[in-house]
């Protein structure tokens, strides 16, 4: 992320919220009670107010998860 994000870093964006799509899809089967997309965006969404810098990733990318 360092090196590429420092001339590209536009390009980073569908990578990093490709990653934010794999972390929601282990989210949902790990966690039963997340299986509901509508619960589990809203839990991923106090993940990211509770704690924004989770993941590294989340500095640069936009945190939100897209359903569809």
């Amino acid at each position: 992320m360092q090196y590429y994000g420092a001339f590209y870093r536009s390009a980073l964006n569908p990578l990093l919220q490709r990653i934010n799509g794999y972390i929601m899809r282990w989210l949902r089967k790990k966690y039963r009670r997340l299986r509901n997309v509508k619960r589990a965006v809203a839990a991923w969404q106090r993940i990211i107010s509770q704690q924004p810098r989770l993941f590294a990733h989340w500095a640069w990318a936009a945190v939100s998860w897209r359903t569809g």
